[in-house]
């Protein structure tokens, strides 16, 4: 029963993945003019030029791209990508009737950007793409797994933006579509990648198995030693590094003041971290 359950409800999420990608570009984006980059930018591009549907011109552009991730990418991801194709190029199709939602520029962008975002990262994390250049970013990912998705979409929507700017010869509506691309760079990031907000700490003290001792015990967080040598003293002595959550920062500061007020800390940003208490290591990196 389960093995039939779980295709049922991931196809599922792809329907409603799709319908959440859709509706941004029906009701916010296309009928605003907003072309924000991708396959569905050039879309509305070429339904102002055309008037063929946008949804259907987006599902005509799939077609090689669907070929060069059948090639790439392998026939799974492919069929889950098919599915959402069809269903968001249906779906663009069938909302467009209602749309526009808003005749403000600034909020259609922002919605629209907001929504895009919001409906590839849940198809991402089902194993499916919303097609056009998710699959390219997919494949250059294939090769460079550190880059991140939202700026690999950010960096190939630039010459759409531009195109956008020429053909509906506004230049406010080519800004309007940056802020709509740059809102969902960042949505797509902290879709997939969530808010670590993590902090690292370095901590160089006289007292450091008594921090050490109480930020195990206290915090429940790890806690490494580093070897180090003071330049001037040449003194050695064992420093603290340890990751922790941004809210329980104030409280590794305190505890390192009050075993030691001359301790020297230094606290820095952690775009992402792997292990226990954070991200699984062997997860698929999106």
């Amino acid at each position: 029963m389960k093995k039939v359950l779980n295709p049922v409800l991931k196809y599922l999420g792809i329907l409603g993945g799709s319908l959440i990608y859709a509706a941004a570009i029906a009701l916010f984006l296309d009928p605003n003019q907003l072309a924000p980059g991708g396959v569905s930018g050039i879309a509305i591009i070429l339904n102002h030029l055309t008037r063929v549907p946008t949804g259907t011109l987006i599902l005509i552009m799939n077609v090689p791209l669907l070929a060069l991730g059948l090639w790439k990418l392998g026939w799974k991801l492919v069929a889950s990508t098919l599915a959402a194709v069809v269903a968001s190029s249906l779906f663009t199709d069938l909302l467009a009737p209602y749309g526009p939602l808003t005749a403000d520029p600034l909020l259609a962008a922002c919605a629209g950007g907001a929504m895009l975002a919001l409906g590839m990262g849940i198809l991402f994390k089902l194993g499916a793409t919303s097609g056009g250049t998710d699959i390219l970013v997919r494949v250059i990912k294939l090769k460079y797994k550190h880059l991140k998705t939202g700026t690999l979409f950010l960096a190939t929507d630039c010459c759409v933006i531009v195109a956008s700017a020429l053909v509906f010869r506004n230049i406010d509506l080519a800004l309007y579509a940056a802020i709509a691309t740059m809102v969902c760079s960042f949505c797509l990031d902290l879709v997939l990648y969530g808010r670590d907000e993590a902090k690292l700490v370095y901590l160089i003290t006289n007292r450091e198995t008594a921090i050490a001792d109480r930020l195990l015990e206290e915090l429940e967080i790890g806690v490494t030693y580093l070897q180090g040598q003071g330049a001037y003293t040449r003194d050695n002595k064992k420093v603290i590094l340890t990751a922790c959550a941004k809210r329980l920062l104030p409280r590794v500061q305190d505890i390192a003041m009050e075993e030691d007020p001359c301790a020297f800390l230094i606290v820095t940003s952690a775009s992402e971290i792997f292990g226990e208490g954070f991200k699984d290591i062997h997860a698929p990196r999106l």
